[in-house]
């Protein structure tokens, strides 16, 4: 494949729920090996769009687009199948279970028709590893006594588990502290190093402009710029979500 073709590309995307319109021809573009933050205000269809992605919405028009060729992801399994996995903000962790039962929770591996909790410790504690995950003492902890920065960490570390090839972010960071939003940021990082493409929708300018390599900002359902993140400063973010433009003073950008 074209190493300068993205591996997702959003073209022209609409979806609306009866008379509201959530996506008006939104457009983006997800390269592997590279963090792209997703912002926008409240409304923005930050939400909406990723659900698109990640086959919980089907869109009314538009096309998305997987390694150039066209694809149609009408359910969850759809998205899963190509390696598209989602965290999302609730995490979606059972706390009474621990790290590795987690990880293979509904994908657990069975030896001669039982679990085979040796094989599913070992492949959990590895993919831990290999992120540099090492604020996780052990696969066995209860989830629920872990602190949000550690669950968060085994939540993408689940994510990535499954061969993914994009892992997708919501407000990673929201109501950490700053030592855990440091090991998250860490960890996003450490997904691109990998090559993975990550989108990480986030309202923290802070971290946005910490991991980032691409900005994409929308504003009422369409995308209002979008491109490398030194083409944006902290300015023109603000003024492309609360105006989906920039005023003859602020820093023009030019999609991407």
């Amino acid at each position: 494949m074209d190493s300068t073709v993205p591996l997702l590309r959003l073209r022209g995307i609409q979806k609306s729920f009866g008379p509201v319109r959530a996506l008006d021809g939104a457009d983006l573009e997800v390269p592997a090996g590279h963090v792209t933050a997703l912002c926008g205000d409240n409304g923005a269809g930050k939400s909406v769009l990723v659900k698109c992605v990640a086959g919980i919405y089907v869109p009314d028009h538009g096309e998305i687009l997987w390694d150039g060729r066209p694809v149609h992801l009408r359910t969850a399994r759809d998205a899963a199948g190509l390696g598209i996995e989602t965290v999302y903000q609730d995490l979606a962790l059972a706390d009474n279970l621990d790290v590795a039962q987690n990880m293979f929770l509904g994908r657990e591996r069975r030896r001669h028709g039982l679990l085979d909790d040796d094989a599913m410790e070992q492949t959990a504690a590895q993919t831990l590893r290999e992120l540099g995950v090492t604020t996780v003492r052990s696969v066995r902890q209860p989830v629920g006594l872990l602190s949000g920065g550690q669950r968060q960490s085994v939540a993408v570390a689940k994510a990535v588990m499954w061969h993914s090839r994009l892992v997708i972010m919501d407000e990673p960071t929201a109501a950490l502290g700053i030592a855990q939003t440091a090991t998250v940021l860490d960890l996003v990082r450490a997904l691109r190093d990998h090559g993975l493409a990550v989108l990480v929708i986030s309202h923290n300018l802070n971290d946005v402009f910490a991991v980032a390599d691409r900005i994409a900002v929308m504003y009422l359902g369409r995308t209002a710029a979008e491109g490398p993140v030194e083409r944006f400063d902290r300015r023109s973010v603000v003024q492309y979500m609360t105006s989906g433009r920039v005023d003859a003073a602020g820093t023009t950008t030019a999609a991407a």
